[in-house]
């Protein structure tokens, strides 16, 4: 959960789509099926982006660490540099480049969110992207999203892969800790939600750990705009930065909503 981006967007939409546009996409190498609208572009923008209030054009790699989290699936300039490096060679691991692609890998692959495999929408503006993941309703050819998932390229060229940096939350929010915050175990999480019988699990991710490397569930929440909030022990080397992603489902899926917020772990 980031509170400082641009103009946040919903967080749940339902949207009414052709039976015959609705599949499941498989490996983020393949092509992903948009089952809504096609990718909104603006005018992208140039190889560096403008840090508000100076004027100053700053690489991608500081928007990134001075801004905002390297969730997935790079956690350093270092490690995007060496697949861009890859990638010119030999092609590998194209899906990088497509922004929608790398959305759905994030939240099915590392979140482990496996039903939630669709997107709905997708919308660029210049090196940021915002995709609507999504996943089938049971009934009728609905796609229910799940969240907004913030991407934005990390590095030069125009070749620049996309870089998770959090989600655009709305009914369902992770407040705390603040977005980018130095924490240690055990941690406080906490935001706010709309529903009725709602059950919010919370898990702590980093990149290579095909587990959780913390997890606490479940906490029973509902209401307009209540708050809820949980604690959760973790473990994990030092200096790394972590993804809190707090999710709820069970109505007609196991996982309907989420929210994720990037924080970091200190050196020593």
């Amino acid at each position: 959960m980031k509170r400082f981006t641009g103009p946040v967007l919903p967080a749940l939409i339902v949207l009414a789509v052709a039976a015959a546009g609705c599949g499941a996409v498989g490996d983020p190498r393949a092509s992903v099926t948009v089952t809504a609208s096609p990718e909104e572009t603006t005018p992208p923008g140039s190889p560096t982006t403008t840090r508000p209030g100076t004027g100053t054009p700053t690489p991608r790699e500081s928007l990134v660490a001075g801004r905002y989290q390297p969730l997935w699936p790079f956690s350093t300039p270092g490690e995007a540099t060496k697949w861009q490096e890859a990638h010119r060679r030999d092609g590998r691991d194209a899906w990088h480049l497509d922004a929608r692609r790398t959305a759905l890998a994030f939240t099915r692959d590392f979140l482990r969110f496996t039903e939630i495999d669709q997107v709905a929408k997708s919308v660029r503006q210049g090196d940021h992207a915002r995709v609507h993941v999504a996943y089938q309703a049971e009934e009728g050819p609905r796609l229910l999203v799940a969240a907004v998932v913030h991407l934005v390229k990390y590095g030069s060229g125009e070749d620049a892969p996309w870089e998770v940096v959090g989600t655009d939350d709305t009914s369902f929010s992770v407040t705390r800790p603040r977005y980018g915050a130095t924490v240690r175990s055990p941690l406080t999480v906490g935001g706010r939600i709309t529903g009725v019988d709602e059950s919010v699990r919370v898990q702590v991710r980093r990149p290579g750990s095909a587990t959780p490397v913390g997890e606490s569930c479940c906490v029973g929440a509902g209401g307009t705009g209540s708050p809820w909030s949980a604690r959760v022990s973790f473990k994990t080397p030092p200096g790394r930065t972590l993804t809190v992603v707090a999710s709820t489902g069970g109505h007609v899926a196991s996982v309907e909503r989420f929210a994720v917020t990037g924080v970091n772990v200190p050196a020593s």
